[in-house]
């Protein structure tokens, strides 16, 4: 299951209120406020969305979805673990370049008459299916030990969520952190280990999607001097 892409004015709205929550609190999300932030009238608002309840609904749905999308967009390879190490980092770089929508996906909001639903739940299981996709092609060929591939996932989000908020929180700058320290491959690496890997075949895959990781940021500079 997938969200379908909102239009142009609702993204905008969408992004302006993430802003808001994340930057200044529920208290700063009125429609006079999330109006002016994009250029629109408040009649957007409701026409969009209909309440400031449904906008933070469609903030934390329109996360999911560009999560979503990074994850599917990434290639499949004969090797699972370093496809699995990659879409972790894809992961990493999502909570980076997204950093109010991910605040609003997982902090929560105490906005009144706002609740998560199943359906919101749902939205977020979707993103998680596709790592289990994953792990469970890592069981399938031997590289992690056979058992159910959502736990196994479960456990996995649960270590990179706890990356991603410390890392958002400035735990992981150089003055705690000795700089270049490679907390994310030590961290797949010893994942992929557990999981059922031997040291040697995980130490390589986690290298391959360094590898692969460093290969697309160049040709994403390439394609920015062009």
């Amino acid at each position: 299951m997938s969200t379908p892409t909102p239009p142009a004015t609702a993204q905008r709205l969408l992004d302006a209120a993430a802003r808001l929550l994340s930057e200044e609190g529920p208290a700063a999300l009125t429609t006079r406020r999330l109006a002016r932030e994009v250029g629109a009238s408040t009649m957007a608002v409701y026409t969009h969305f209909g309440s400031l309840a449904e906008v933070v609904r469609g903030v934390i749905h329109e996360g999911f979805r560009r999560l979503a999308d990074r994850l599917r967009a990434l290639p499949e390879t004969d090797d699972p673990v370093a496809d699995l190490a990659t879409m972790c980092r894809e992961s990493l770089e999502y909570a980076r370049a997204e950093p109010h929508l991910v605040a609003v996906m997982f902090g929560g909001t105490t906005l009144a008459g706002f609740e998560l639903r199943e359906d919101d739940l749902r939205i977020g299981g979707y993103a998680l299916r596709i790592l289990r996709d994953l792990v469970a092609r890592c069981m399938a060929a031997g590289r992690f030990r056979a058992g159910d591939p959502m736990m196994v996932t479960r456990h996995l989000w649960c270590q990179m969520h706890g990356l991603t908020q410390l890392e958002r929180a400035g735990y992981f700058a150089p003055a705690f952190i000795p700089e270049g320290y490679p907390y994310l491959e030590g961290q797949l690496r010893d994942f992929a280990v557990g999981a059922g890997d031997t040291l040697e075949a995980a130490t390589r895959s986690v290298e391959e999607s360094v590898r692969r990781s460093g290969a697309r940021l160049k040709r994403q500079r390439n394609a920015g001097r062009g």
